[in-house]
């Protein structure tokens, strides 16, 4: 009886994969790991909050709680776009400083919550890229296309 034999251990194939969100900002789709998304929402009424950085330039209320709101389009140099009807803001649980913090980020259209392999990451390159790397975690692919899992503590803080 032949038998395949994993050379692999099962627990170190199975972290391999990740469950993300995959949204849609502009022309770039990112994927983030579903650990740190509390839930995605309708746009909501955002506060201007003065002297506020760039990439924070607002506040929103989320069931009662005042929430940062999060311009990725500003902290990645991308142009400025109108909302739609595909415009969700997804609510992110991150660790600034040791303290859970809960943020907005604003996606264009959020597509599907599935699984992408960390054995198929590749790194940020260095050369040609206008994002700062140090804002990503690593590359990736999803049905053929190049996907950016973004360091969101380095992103934010």
């Amino acid at each position: 009886m032949d038998q395949i034999v994993e050379t692999r251990p099962r627990a170190e194939a199975e972290s391999e994969q990740m469950q993300v969100v995959m949204l849609g900002i502009g022309d770039e789709v990112f994927a983030l790991n579903t650990m740190l998304v509390r839930e995605i929402i309708d746009p909501v009424p955002a506060t201007r909050v003065a002297g506020a950085r760039p990439y924070l330039p607002c506040v929103v209320n989320v069931r009662g709680n005042v929430i940062p709101l999060a311009d990725l389009r500003s902290r990645f140099g991308m142009a400025k776009t109108a909302a739609t009807a595909d415009t969700r803001i997804v609510v992110l649980e991150i660790e600034i400083d040791r303290d859970p913090v809960l943020v907005g980020v604003v996606a264009d259209k959020v597509h599907e919550v599935t699984q992408i392999s960390r054995a198929d990451a590749q790194p940020t390159p260095r050369v040609g890229m206008r994002w700062n790397p140090e804002f990503i975690s690593f590359i990736t692919k999803w049905r053929d296309e190049f996907v950016i899992v973004p360091n969101m503590e380095r992103i934010l803080s």
